[in-house]
Order: structure tokens, then C-alpha cells, then sequence
């Protein structure tokens, strides 16, 4: 076996647990940029494919997809399959015809998860039923079925019943929300689009017939940088691709430069090697690393494996050899 070989091997070996990580580390910054550079585009590039996909299948209208998109971010990892379904059986421009009422846009969200069945009658609780009953005959909207959503080992602010309350008030109280997630520039602006209060039921409920104690159940600052990363900065990158705008597109790349780095055990593996992760333009490189190259062990098709592999045993030319 040549020294090539045995060196791929090596960094195959290691690619469980990251091991590329005290390369990355010892590199200096500009080469460490050239690479995530290198990664973060492609990761925005496929991003950008999956919004398309979700563009056509909305038949081009940018307001659904926008929709769409915002409801697999709120679900997070363990529910975005869930959300995803439940935005296509209530679609946006329902939402925007009943939004006067902001009762019935979260009976309709709520009723249509299915999620309803499973807790006791309160009276708000009963309400929502009743209300959804009769908008769900309206629209033609048939409930999904509730074993649909994973809703064990779920925090109590990321229940899908409480996201789907965020969602109905943003949604209610939000005019031209595409057009100021577009505009948006920093964490802040993102912070201040999506933090909307709950309705009062929701102060004191985590989730339904359920008291708490009594707490605005905004989303939170951790959840909305999650959305200016997976959301607004990917919906920039995608409209700007779209329409060519350059202003938009420099903005989508500044807005994930200038958030900071996503905490997660991934990114974590990678920061044991250093601080290797200080923005969300880090983070994303390293994800894309993580899932396109590392998960696979496709070491030799790597932007950090093609560099290791070059520097311990380069490939030479015949004109070299001669």
C-alpha cells in the first residue's frame, strides 16, 4: 500500500470523530477562510436548491414558499417533517383571509396538527375545537393525525403547540413579513420580526389545559438567531439568486457573518480542536463538512482532506519525474 493510501486511510479513520479538527486549528486564518469559504457556498448552494424544489412545488409564489420555509425552521430538527406537512394542508393565503381574527388563524394551525385530541377540555381548548370545526369544513382541511410530531424529550418553550401560537401572532400582526425579512441586516432586526407575544391564553400555558406560571412566551434570542441562519439569510441567498440582486445578496452574506456561531454537539467536536466556529458563516462551513464529507468519509474529495493529502504525499507529474 503506498503512503497516499495509508494517509487516506488515516484521515478516513478519524473522520467519526472529526480528527481533520487540529489541521483546521493550525492553519492560519486566510487558508482557514479559503476553505470555509469553499464549504459555506456550497452549503448556501444546496440550501438554495431546497428552496427552489419548495418554489415549484408552491407553484412560484415566493409568499407560500417564504410560509413553507418558516414553519420547518420553528420545528427545528424533530418536527420540521411535521411543520412542513402542516403548512401545506393550511396554506398561507388561508391564513391571510382569516388573519382579522387572530383566534381563528390559531385555531386553524393548531386544529389542523392534530395535536388537539390529546389534552383535556378547557374552555379556551374547547373554543379552538369548535372554531377550527367549522373553519377546517370552510377550507376543506382535514387534521393531521397527531402521532405525526415527536413530542417526547421536547423543552416545554419548543412544544410544537406553543411554536404553532408563535407562528399564528407572527403571522397575525406581521404585515409585508417577506418584504421585512428581506430587509433585514442583523440579529437584531431579525430579533425584533419574529419575537412576537403569544395570546394571552399562552401566558400562562405551556401547553394546553396545563398551567404555568405566568410568562410572555416570545421566541426567545437562541431561536431567532437559529431563524436569521436557516431562514432569512437562506431566503435572502435564494431571492437574490432569483431576482439578481447583488445588494441582496452581499446583505444575506454579511447577516451570517456577523451572527455568531450556532451552539450544537457538532460544532462543539470541532471547537475541542480551538475556536474553530466564532461566527454563523463558521458554523456553516463546518456543518457542510460535517455532513457532505466527514459522515461519508469522502476524505479525498475534500476541501481539508485534499490539502492534507497534497501536503503529505504529492501527487506528482510526469514532467516532474523526469
Amino acid at each position: 500500500m503506498d503512503e497516499r493510501k495509508r494517509n487516506l486511510n488515516r484521515l478516513k479513520a478519524g473522520a467519526s470523530y472529526f480528527g481533520c479538527g487540529g489541521y483546521l486549528s493550525k492553519l492560519e486564518p486566510l487558508r482557514r477562510l479559503e476553505i470555509y469559504n469553499t464549504l459555506g457556498f456550497e452549503r448556501l448552494s444546496r440550501k438554495n436548491g431546497d428552496i427552489n424544489r419548495i418554489f415549484e412545488e408552491c407553484e412560484q409564489n415566493w409568499q407560500q414558499t417564504f410560509y413553507v420555509m418558516l414553519m420547518r425552521t420553528m420545528g427545528g430538527v424533530d418536527n420540521s417533517k411535521a411543520f412542513s406537512t402542516l403548512a401545506r394542508r393550511v396554506p398561507y393565503a388561508v391564513l391571510l383571509r382569516e388573519r382579522q381574527v387572530a383566534t381563528n388563524v390559531e385555531a386553524l394551525l393548531i386544529g389542523a396538527s392534530g395535536l388537539l385530541s390529546l389534552y383535556p377540555h378547557d374552555e379556551y381548548i374547547l373554543n379552538l375545537k369548535r372554531n377550527y370545526s367549522y373553519l377546517a369544513t370552510k377550507y376543506s382541511i382535514t387534521a393531521m393525525e397527531a402521532s405525526e410530531w415527536k413530542l417526547t424529550r421536547i423543552y416545554p418553550n419548543n412544544h410544537p403547540i406553543l411554536r404553532l401560537s408563535q407562528i399564528a401572532s407572527f403571522i397575525t400582526y406581521t404585515r409585508d413579513m417577506m418584504d421585512r425579512m428581506l430587509s433585514c441586516t442583523s440579529g437584531d432586526d431579525v430579533f425584533r420580526l419574529f419575537s412576537c407575544q403569544t395570546l394571552p391564553y399562552w401566558q400562562t400555558h405551556y401547553t394546553p389545559a396545563s398551567t404555568s406560571r405566568t410568562v410572555a412566551k416570545r421566541t426567545g434570542r437562541t431561536k431567532t438567531d437559529l431563524l436569521a441562519i436557516n431562514l432569512v439569510v437562506q431566503m435572502q441567498f435564494a431571492y437574490s439568486s432569483y431576482t439578481g440582486n447583488d445588494r441582496l445578496y452581499a446583505r444575506a452574506l454579511a447577516l451570517l457573518e456577523n451572527l455568531p456561531a450556532e451552539k450544537n454537539s457538532i460544532i462543539a467536536q470541532w471547537n475541542s480542536f480551538g475556536p474553530l466556529a466564532r461566527t454563523a458563516f463558521d458554523s456553516q462551513a463546518l456543518l457542510q463538512l460535517s455532513f457532505e464529507y466527514c459522515r461519508d468519509r469522502r476524505c479525498e474529495e475534500c476541501p481539508v482532506g485534499k490539502r492534507i493529502l497534497d501536503k503529505i504525499s504529492p501527487i506528482t507529474t510526469p514532467q516532474e519525474e523526469e
